[in-house]
């Protein structure tokens, strides 16, 4: 049994383990059953969109629709890898902010990584671009992070609501790990490349079919408030598809069943805590006002729990301190931007790094997490400071 595969079956045991303990505190009345509606209430749609989302994302893959445009990416940067370079991080960006994190990280990232190898450019600042940009883009809309799902309804009644607070940070959470990733590896970036040759899809029909349900899928999720009700369209819609054309590619598989069921036992856990008093003591860490001193404490707790946890749970937990939107923001700044040194803060990080493996690059483990921590502080830091200016 390989490494990756034991590696999976712990994954597999511990959401196991986790999803009966979730089962008994419902059944026992341990969660009273008013909450566990409650919860039920708000975590239905949210999942819902992640299954959708997700089911869109591979079934977009399948249909060539990332590989074409990588190798569109790669005719338009006309040999030089800084123009490659730029439009990479654009598509790390417009793939995290509109169909998720964990999207950039599983689907996005293997791309971008056979392109780099395809040029014969080093691929590990395209590898680093997508795990710190999945996370740390990940702050600009409700659609981008499940957190940010979760905090959405009480930032705002919509879209906008959000995209108000959040666009600022963001963009810093865009442009310090870009900067730092270029001045490190200036030497890679500031060569050249041969152009290759101009790819095809392996199905037209359902290339364009899938191009188009993406398109009009992506304006919809800025704009829409049951996010959820968009997404799953355009699942339906893929699926039909491929029923027609590739019918062997239509699997069980294709739903996120052990993400699904990690934050649906998360979500349980952490709420029979709250409904049980265990965090009412977290309400003390609630901020007095949105000064940059108070936000940044938040902030810097929500990315130290989240290195130390995950963010999930670390959002869920530190929820009761953040009583109003722009809290809610700093909160979401700390476990979106801030997980970028532990390999368990964030799940996009560990899907990133099984993709990486099996496709033959590897950094170890200490220098991801000194290279995330010197990135994390600057990021957290100036994108709290820009959030207190906004929200100012």
């Amino acid at each position: 049994m390989t490494a990756a595969r034991r590696t999976l079956s712990r994954g597999s045991i511990i959401v196991l383990v986790l999803a009966g303990v979730a089962a008994v505190v419902v059944v026992t009345g341990i969660l009273p059953a008013p909450d566990a509606g409650a919860l039920g209430l708000r975590i239905v749609p949210v999942l819902g969109f992640v299954v959708a989302i997700t089911i869109v994302a591979e079934l977009a893959r399948d249909a060539g629709v990332f590989d074409v445009l990588a190798q569109r990416l790669a005719r338009w940067g006309r040999g030089q890898v800084l123009a490659l370079w730029a439009s990479v991080v654009a598509l790390a960006v417009v793939s995290t902010v509109f169909l998720s994190l964990d999207t950039t990280a599983v689907i996005v990232t293997p791309v971008v990584v056979v392109l780099a190898q395809s040029i014969g450019v080093s691929p590990l600042p395209f590898t680093l671009a997508t795990v710190w940009l999945a996370n740390t883009a990940s702050l600009a809309l409700p659609v981008s992070n499940l957190t940010n799902l979760l905090a959405a309804p009480a930032v705002g009644s919509d879209p906008a609501a959000f995209i108000a607070l959040s666009w600022a940070p963001t963009l810093i959470g865009v442009l310090i790990p870009v900067a730092i990733l270029t001045i490190v590896h200036r030497r890679t970036l500031f060569g050249g490349y041969r152009v290759p040759p101009p790819g095809t899809p392996s199905d037209r029909v359902l290339f364009w079919g899938a191009a188009a349900v993406l398109i009009a899928l992506l304006p919809l999720l800025t704009v829409t408030h049951d996010v959820w009700i968009p997404a799953t369209a355009a699942a339906l819609l893929l699926v039909v598809l491929f029923a027609v054309r590739r019918r062997h590619v239509l699997r069980l598989g294709l739903v996120p069943w052990s993400a699904v069921g990690l934050a649906t036992a998360l979500f349980v856990l952490v709420e029979t805590a709250h409904a049980n008093g265990f965090l009412d003591f977290l309400t003390t860490l609630a901020p007095d006002d949105h000064g940059p001193a108070a936000l940044l404490q938040l902030a810097g707790i929500g990315a130290l729990a989240a290195n130390g946890v995950n963010n999930l749970p670390a959002y869920l937990i530190l929820e009761p301190a953040a009583g109003d939107p722009v809290a809610l923001m700093a909160l979401l700044i700390g476990v979106n931007l801030g997980p970028l040194v532990t390999p368990w803060a964030s799940l996009a990080t560990l899907l990133w790094h099984h993709r990486i493996v099996a496709l033959g690059v590897t950094i170890s483990w200490p220098r991801f997490m000194l290279w995330g921590l010197v990135v994390a502080v600057p990021t957290v830091v100036a994108a709290t400071l820009v959030l207190a200016l906004v929200a100012g």
